[in-house]
């Protein structure tokens, strides 16, 4: 298997994909791409039909990005591809974090000023995986500096709102 950069008209939709993405999560992806480059190749079949990547493929069309990154699974079956479609994307949410490494790095990442809306947290979610306490909003381990965050909650360095007051 190698690596083919295609044109994004070539490439076919699969119709019945289960996988749904709003207008907000494409803006997620959007924005991913624009920070990170289009680092994921779009799976596709021997035809050009999407496999894997759809959300991929629209925040590409959103970005005026006219060819992407592909890689061909022409060896699976039909049925083979069709179950690729979805174990893709199960197996991922399928996945769990490390609890206190994903909070020392979310830390280590607003210390350094990174844009956290880039993650695709929620902020409540965000707000709960950077140890913060969801009653005080102060920190449970004292690594984030309360002075960081003014009246409104709302972080200078990156932006990052909680729902109370520091």
């Amino acid at each position: 298997m190698k690596i083919e950069n295609l044109s994004i008209d070539k490439l076919i939709p699969y119709a019945l994909n289960s996988r749904t993405h709003d207008a907000a999560q494409v803006a997620q992806i959007a924005a991913s791409i624009r920070e990170f480059g289009f680092t994921n190749p779009v799976l596709i079949d021997a035809q050009g039909g999407i496999i894997a990547g759809h959300g991929r493929v629209l925040a590409a069309r959103q970005l005026g990005i006219t060819t992407i990154a592909c890689l061909r699974l022409s060896h699976l079956s039909d049925m083979q591809r069709r179950a690729y479609v979805i174990v893709d994307n199960k197996l991922a949410i399928n996945a769990g974090w490390d609890a206190q490494l994903l909070e020392s790095e979310l830390q280590g990442l607003h210390a350094g000023e990174f844009d956290m809306g880039l993650l695709g947290f929620e902020p409540v979610e965000l707000q709960a995986a950077m140890g913060i306490d969801m009653d005080t909003h102060q920190s449970r381990t004292k690594e984030i500096d309360p002075e960081g965050f003014d009246m409104d909650c709302k972080c200078p360095k990156c932006g990052f709102e909680f729902d109370a007051k520091t």
